[in-house]
């Protein structure tokens, strides 16, 4: 059962990140909501909503399929245009910005949800049209189901104007780096809470030499993993796991990703495995690490012949400093640990702090290192973080020597006295 829980959960977390998805949850929403309506009108609710309130009742069957087709055409044009900007959001975004940006712009719930609006109401329009009788008398007409398909077209017209409103901000790449940001604060706060939850000490580690290594059968990207099911496997097969690939990665078919301190047999491996998540997305809110490349990545294509926008580079740079001093209070390890028993069953690897700034400062350096402006922000980037109480003591080390590279990167650029006077302060401070 728990196996089924685990792939039903894993299929579900999937699609949410696919465009279709609220839209068509809605969509379905729409037509059952139409045909409760057509049982309603069977027992005569419009025939009480006439005798009570006879000017919210349509008494013509003519009107009645003149307004609701008004309202399934305007409805039709609204969702067209909303589409095509949906489209010109993302074609611009993976232009000027990042290609990598497109997962989360695509699963944004709120333009998902007003599309959805649109469908759901377009839908039970139609359906409630096919209860019309042009010519039929005022008492066989579904006065409140048309009255309900009026109302929704309302809400679907200020629904339009706040997916306007909301594209015009989400196009803003101001608005891009603080979503990025939010979500990545989100997800290494909950990682760090849980580490200073862990009574286990960072340090600790498998010697797995012995250890049996599996490969997965498909390929993707390592997004997460269930805890709670992971150590009820390790439980019933009493034995100990180490996930060799850190979350974030493409794991290929047939690539040693598991290793288990004892042999496991089919069933087992895919009861293990049902507790692992792949996918073909990367998303943020799931995976830390895709926040610094697409900030990163952000940086960079500012900083290209064909952006040149070296202001963006710079508030950039202002949310790496953030983000990267926040990764300083996470250990470089990541265990499973089960606080009832008080065991720990395994580890996980993860991207340590010195692969992370050594890979994002590889490309800044290489795209920002000829624009004073953006070197002088990148190192005192550096500074800042150097400057950290809560560090572990060899992260100094790794940010003193980034610090050097970058210098003297900078110093073989630079062709001005005033510039390299400039680069020397900085390094003095």
């Amino acid at each position: 059962m728990s196996k089924i829980f685990n792939n039903l959960y894993s299929i579900i977390k999937n699609i949410k990140g696919n465009i279709a998805f609220y839209p068509t949850v809605l969509t379905f929403i729409g037509f059952s909501f139409s045909l409760l309506m057509i049982l309603l009108e069977e027992q005569g609710i419009s025939k009480f909503l006439l005798e009570t309130t006879p000017i919210l009742v349509v008494e013509n069957g003519n009107t009645a399929l003149n307004i609701l087709s008004v309202c399934i055409t305007g409805l039709i044009s609204m969702m067209v245009f909303s589409f095509s900007m949906v489209m010109l959001l993302l074609s611009q975004a993976s232009s000027n910005f990042s290609p990598r940006l497109l997962p989360g712009l695509v699963s944004d719930k709120r333009n998902q949800i007003i599309l959805g609006l649109y469908l759901a109401t377009i839908v039970y329009n139609i359906f409630t049209m096919f209860t019309i009788e042009p010519n039929g008398e005022e008492y066989n007409l579904p006065g409140f189901a048309v009255l309900l398909g009026i109302l929704a077209t309302m809400v679907c017209l200020g629904a339009f104007i706040y997916f306007i409103h909301n594209m015009s901000q989400s196009i803003q790449i101001s608005k891009i780096l603080d979503a990025i940001y939010e979500q990545a604060k989100k997800r290494l706060q909950k990682m760090i809470t849980i580490q200073n939850e862990n009574p286990v000490s960072p340090s600790k580690t498998y010697n797995t030499e012995s250890w049996h290594a599996y490969t997965y059968k498909t390929s993707g990207y390592f997004q997460n993993y269930n805890v709670e099911g992971i150590i009820e496997f390790c439980k019933s097969c009493e034995t100990k796991i180490k996930i060799i690939k850190p979350k974030g990665l493409f794991i290929l078919k047939n690539e040693s990703f598991l290793l288990s301190e004892k042999p496991l047999d089919d069933d087992q491996l895919a009861n293990c495995f049902s507790n692992i998540y792949l996918s073909k997305n990367e998303l943020v809110k799931e995976n830390y690490n895709l926040a610094f490349k697409q900030i990163s990545e952000i940086i960079v294509k500012a900083m290209s012949p064909g952006i040149n926008d070296p202001g963006t580079a710079l508030n950039g740079i202002d949310y790496l400093t953030e983000l990267l001093a926040l990764r300083l209070l996470k250990n470089d390890s990541e265990l499973i640990f089960d606080k009832e028993s008080k065991t720990c069953y395994g580890e996980v690897a993860v991207i340590t702090f010195e692969s992370l700034l050594t890979n994002m400062m590889a490309s800044l350096r290489t795209y920002c290192k000829h624009d004073p402006t953006v070197v002088q922000k990148l190192l005192n980037m550096l500074h800042y973080l150097k400057k950290q109480e809560k560090h572990q003591d060899d992260y100094e080390s790794i940010i003193s020597e980034q610090i050097t590279i970058l210098i003297n990167q900078a110093e073989s650029v630079f062709e001005t006295k005033k510039d390299k006077e400039l680069l020397k302060q900085l390094v003095n401070n």
